[in-house]
């Protein structure tokens, strides 16, 4: 083969190489079909504290969704309580998926990080172990500043979370909702509005996962 020939199957390869690299991911799941049982678990964000009835995530992302999502959210959870109970919740969905949104009152009561981080490492794992995926939900970190300027950010647990356990996040999406005081009803907990909003951010990375089909 001549140089310049070479040269070229040599560049079209290159570029065939960086093609490939820089294409999306793909999705990692299959879409769960309309009807499907889903779990959320968590504490009264998840319950839907600061809104009215039918106005909690779970509502909302069902909407979104077609899914049927049983509403296992428990106002003052802790990531210590939520781990005590999954057996029961579990057995009652029986859900086809998980998602965990959990640590806000761990972080109130000021509990020990590793406290908080092992307790949502042992739920992500049981749910894993029941052969069913598992969503995380970022919750920020409790910042009295961070929350009066409207600067919340995602506490570093989560991300380590689901980069050592394998599981998607749900980043950033929270943090957002609570530094706009548009969106919240307090200080810890989404307006109508701001349900709305979480809602729709969980949808966003579901479909990003393959576990909700694009609409």
């Amino acid at each position: 083969m001549r140089p310049m020939a070479r040269f070229g199957a040599l560049w079209s390869l290159l570029l065939a190489i960086l093609l490939v690299g820089c294409s999306s991911p793909a999705p990692e799941f299959a879409p769960l079909p309309r009807g499907s049982a889903v779990l959320a678990l968590g504490d009264s964000v998840t319950y839907g504290v600061g809104a009215g009835s039918g106005e909690d995530y779970p509502t909302r992302l069902a909407e979104i969704s077609g899914w049927v999502i049983h509403n296992h959210g428990v106002s003052g959870d802790t990531s210590g309580g939520a781990r005590a109970r999954l057996e029961e919740a579990l057995a009652e969905a029986q859900p086809k998926l998980v998602i965990v949104e959990i640590g806000g009152n761990d972080f109130l009561r000021r509990q020990p990080t590793n406290t908080v981080k092992e307790n949502i490492r042992a739920i992500l794992r049981r749910v894993k172990t029941a052969g069913i995926p598992v969503v995380l939900v970022a919750v920020p970190a409790f910042s009295p500043l961070g929350a009066a300027v409207g600067r919340l950010s995602d506490a570093e647990l989560y991300a380590e979370l689901a980069d050592e356990e394998k599981v998607p996040l749900v980043p950033a999406v929270f943090a957002r909702v609570l530094s706009d005081p548009k969106l919240k009803a307090d200080t810890i907990h989404p307006n109508a509005a701001g349900y709305r909003q979480l809602a729709e951010g969980i949808a966003a990375e579901l479909i990003k996962t393959g576990l909700l089909a694009k609409p």
